[in-house]
């Protein structure tokens, strides 16, 4: 298991930016979006659908800023927002298949609409869900935000031993996954 933890400066900075939102304070909330922003946009893009990222993000924070009052520990906010995060992709899953509007498409459908390096990147995502969960949040925060990994760290709770562990153990699963698909289609007559 991975240790988590914030540093005291840092939990101490999402406490006061909390807490003033919580008195009303919308830029303060403002700030506390622009610090997790990216680390949202990631965990979900790890989870579901590119197109519905976006959309999710801004639910993520809209419920966070309605949620706001219940949050009891302000200094607890980064893990307090990825965790309405990872439950909100949850949900969206289970209604998703509950409706229905899950498909799954054929691995090699041709991306006529998209540049080869999209259709690459896609793929790569879809290899990249595959993983487990703790390599796939930060190899998505490295890979696909360019966050570095002490941001990573400061963002997720983590410390910067365990990003560097995830980081270098979800690459290697990473590079054995795509070497074995990008040997099929080199060898496909």
């Amino acid at each position: 298991m991975t240790s988590s933890r914030f540093t005291a400066a840092h939990a101490a900075d999402d406490g006061h930016l909390a807490r003033a939102a919580q008195e009303g304070d919308q830029s303060a909330f403002g700030q506390l979006y622009e610090r997790y922003a990216r680390v949202i946009h990631g965990l979900l893009l790890a989870r579901v659908p590119r197109v519905d990222v976006e959309d999710l993000v801004q639910d993520v924070f809209l419920t966070a800023w309605n949620r706001l009052a219940a949050l009891r520990e302000p200094a607890a906010f980064g893990g307090w927002i990825t965790m309405i995060a990872r439950n909100r992709a949850v949900d969206f899953h289970r209604h998703a298949t509950d409706a229905g509007r899950l498909l799954e498409l054929p691995a090699d459908l041709a991306a006529h609409d998209a540049t080869a390096e999209r259709a690459d990147a896609a793929r790569l995502l879809t290899i990249v869900r595959t993983l487990p969960e703790a390599y796939r949040d930060t190899l998505v925060l490295r890979l696909v935000e360019g966050m570095t990994g002490p941001e990573i760290a400061a963002r997720t709770g983590l410390t910067a031993a365990s990003v560097r562990v995830n980081l270098h153990r979800g690459m290697k699963l990473l590079r054995e996954r795509i070497e074995p698909s990008e040997l099929r289609e080199r060898t496909k007559p």
